[in-house]
């Protein structure tokens, strides 16, 4: 099996206090994991496999798994909510907490979901295309929030803290053009060594947190690509109302 993979909030926030739609996804992930270990092994198998984003269903196997043809597009955006266990989870939601509430906090609701979701759909996408028949299937929200990662970082490098604030104000700070943030040294020595761990987790036998299986890598690239190219469609460079309610 391949897996797929503190809230930003001003001084006086509760520790908890995230956006609603970032708490939401964390919900609906939380409540698939209570559900699966409900479930008895061989249903709970059906199930992971149903959801799964698996390479083979595009190369003539999408009749031998769950779901058939329905889940060869399904599969697309539902593989994002299932874990390979708690550890993978947690994981990932102290991530999104980190780096997705950001960005929902700067673009709003509806934007951060779609915007999740096509980057989790450009990470499946690559892992595709580096692993086209491949039957192991891929599990994990990591390929959407590699690129809210990406996202968040094109405003978070220009963001310059207020005197009294412990923490900038991500909202109205400027974004960093693709220009720049393509030149940046900063935003390149990051993404070179995130990329640099990724791969070297991906190929290596080294496993995080225990669970079986191994780290789909090429997926979360192409979440991180995603969210960097996409992210100046999505920012409208100003806080709506509901954005500034949250903020």
């Amino acid at each position: 099996m391949v897996l797929g993979g503190f809230a930003l909030m001003a001084a006086r926030e509760p520790i908890f206090n995230v956006p609603r739609s970032v708490a939401g996804v964390a919900a609906v992930l939380i409540l698939v994991q209570i559900v699966r270990g409900l479930l008895p092994d061989e249903l709970d198998l059906t199930l992971l496999l149903a959801l799964a984003f698996i390479p083979a269903r595009y190369s003539g196997a999408a009749l031998e798994l769950p779901g058939g043809y329905l889940t060869a597009v399904t599969s697309f955006v539902t593989y994002m909510v299932v874990h390979a266990g708690w550890v993978h989870l947690l994981v990932n939601l102290a991530w999104m907490l980190a780096f997705g509430s950001a960005v929902a906090r700067r673009v709003g609701s509806r934007k951060f979901l779609i915007f999740s979701v096509l980057c989790g759909i450009a990470g499946a996408l690559t892992h595709l295309a580096f692993h086209y028949g491949d039957m192991a299937p891929v599990i994990g929200a990591s390929a959407a929030i590699s690129g809210q990662m990406a996202g968040a970082l094109r405003f978070i490098f220009s963001a310059r803290p207020q005197p009294g604030e412990r923490m900038p104000d991500f909202i109205s700070t400027r974004r960093m053009s693709l220009g720049e943030t393509l030149t940046d040294r900063r935003m390149i020595a990051f993404l070179v060594f995130w990329v640099a761990l990724n791969a070297y987790f991906g190929l290596s036998s080294v496993k995080i947190g225990g669970e079986q299986g191994g780290i789909a890598w090429e997926a979360h690239i192409g979440g991180l690509l995603c969210g960097l190219l996409l992210f100046g469609v999505f920012d409208a460079g100003r806080p709506s109302e509901d954005e500034r309610r949250l903020a």
